[in-house]
């Protein structure tokens, strides 16, 4: 089925689109739930305010991401690698931070020395 140069609005349930493709498509308010969105990829996308809860998202990328004023609460990081990002005033709190590592030193480490130092 193709949509093209339309403005609808789309109720589809219990249905299997796989392989779809979306171009220059307003998606704003939409609302997935309970989706496979496995493999899905995301170019070029406005995802301001976007909500993103109760997700699994085992390898996956970001590139080339402005996530500023991003929030992340109650979420594993667990072998997580960050390269190549701005940090500036990125705050860490009340977060498990065994075997996290800041190029190559041990931030547990860093943290009790700064502690012993004050």
């Amino acid at each position: 089925m193709r949509i093209e140069n339309q403005r609808e609005i789309l109720e589809i349930e219990h249905s299997d689109i796989s392989g779809s493709h979306c171009h220059d498509v307003n998606l704003s308010g939409t609302k997935l739930s309970d989706v496979n969105m496995s493999r899905v990829e995301i170019n070029q996308a406005n995802l301001a305010g976007a909500v993103i809860d109760d997700a699994t998202m085992p390898g996956a990328s970001f590139h080339n991401m402005d996530m500023s004023g991003a929030s992340f609460s109650e979420v594993n990081l667990t072998h997580v690698i960050i390269e190549k990002a701005n940090l500036a005033g990125l705050m860490i709190r009340h977060c498990k931070l065994d075997g996290m590592y800041i190029d190559g030193v041990a931030v547990a480490d860093l943290l009790a020395a700064y502690r012993d130092k004050h």
